[in-house]
């Protein structure tokens, strides 16, 4: 009988984990931003800038940007992993992925920052 040799065991576990997190740390930020437009914050301009200019907000959001960048580059890869069957395409689409993700949170930030 020949035994069976696992390699890269608990592999996905970290990702599927990080996913998890992710959704949550995204989920609390849309109940503080729904809380914050039903209570009347975000009425003016004036009102949506002092909202987001707040301490607190400054730094939810660009967590907020990086947690959904990354949960969505776990989800994209397992999806070029598992349907792309060439290797040389699939590093060019993992590279591409991550470059358009990068570009994505770096501007959000900005965004955010430049209130």
């Amino acid at each position: 009988m020949k035994s069976r040799i696992v390699v890269g065991a608990h592999y996905g576990l970290k990702d599927w984990l990080a996913q998890r997190i992710t959704a949550i740390i995204m989920a609390i930020y849309t109940l503080v931003v729904a809380v914050a437009l039903c209570s009347g914050a975000a009425e003016s301009q004036e009102s949506w800038r002092a909202l987001m200019s707040n301490g607190y907000m400054r730094f939810i959001t660009p967590l907020f940007m990086l947690s959904l960048c990354y949960h969505a580059w776990v989800g994209v890869r397992d999806i070029w992993m598992d349907y792309v069957k060439c290797a040389a395409l699939r590093l060019t689409l993992h590279s591409l992925t991550v470059l358009v993700l990068v570009g994505y949170a770096v501007w959000g930030v900005q965004i955010i920052w430049r209130l």
